[in-house]
């Protein structure tokens, strides 16, 4: 193995940009399930079951989105309160529409 490879970006949130861009160039709901035991997880722990949760992020969901490589931020609404939402890439256990 070349030593170069350990020092490639992941995977992961590239495929989870490119699912989420597929969901939403088909006119599909974008939906993150995250697993809510994550150190660094910053979301509305009444929301959680089973220790997961699944997030809506859609365009018309969610405001000031960045899908980086290491977190997933952004503001949505629960319930009428908004909430500032930070998830580790690592959290994310699937993308889907």
């Amino acid at each position: 193995m070349d030593p170069k490879d350990d020092q490639l970006i992941p995977t992961r949130p590239y495929l989870i940009r490119a699912i989420r861009d597929w969901a939403m160039d088909n006119g599909l709901t974008p939906q993150l399930l995250v697993d809510a035991n994550v150190e660094g997880i910053v979301i509305p722990g009444s929301h959680v079951q089973d220790g997961k949760i699944v997030l809506n992020v859609h365009t018309e969901a969610v405001k000031a989105l960045e899908l980086g490589n290491e977190f997933i931020t952004f503001t949505t609404r629960f319930s009428g309160t908004s909430y500032s939402i930070k998830l580790p890439i690592q959290s994310i256990l699937a993308v889907f529409a």
